[in-house]
């Protein structure tokens, strides 16, 4: 069994927005800076940054809730964690909650840093500009 991760954040843009940030395969690969397809289907793949990272949507509740299986290329053969995404309007903004269970072990402070570094902060630049 992995860790757990739970990050917080609020976003000066609407739940639409961000949803759309997350699950627009053009807007995602403009923030991350990598190739990306992205299906916004129930059971549909994801492929990010190139294929480095991997997944299946689990449930999407449009401008409300993401939640995905993610499959990092270097992880241990068949080890998904699970992702989800939480977004609630708070004043003019979103409160974004996320977690991701089941982060290998030796992977989590490196994922921890990741989210902040390569998600959250070029997002955050994207949407509040």
């Amino acid at each position: 069994m992995g860790k757990n991760l739970k990050q917080t954040l609020t976003i000066k843009a609407s739940p639409h927005a961000v949803y759309e940030i997350l699950m627009d395969e053009k807007q995602h690969g403009t923030f991350t800076g990598g190739e990306t397809k992205i299906s916004r289907e129930v059971g549909g793949t994801f492929s990010i940054y190139g294929g480095d990272i991997q997944g299946v949507n689990l449930e999407l509740i449009p401008d409300k809730k993401i939640v995905q299986s993610w499959r990092y290329i270097d992880w241990p053969h068949g080890h998904y964690s699970v992702v989800t995404f939480n977004l609630e309007t708070a004043g003019k903004g979103t409160h974004l909650t996320f977690t991701q269970i089941d982060i290998p072990e030796h992977k989590f402070d490196d994922i921890k840093q990741g989210w902040k570094d390569f998600y959250w902060q070029p997002m955050k630049a994207m949407l509040e500009d």
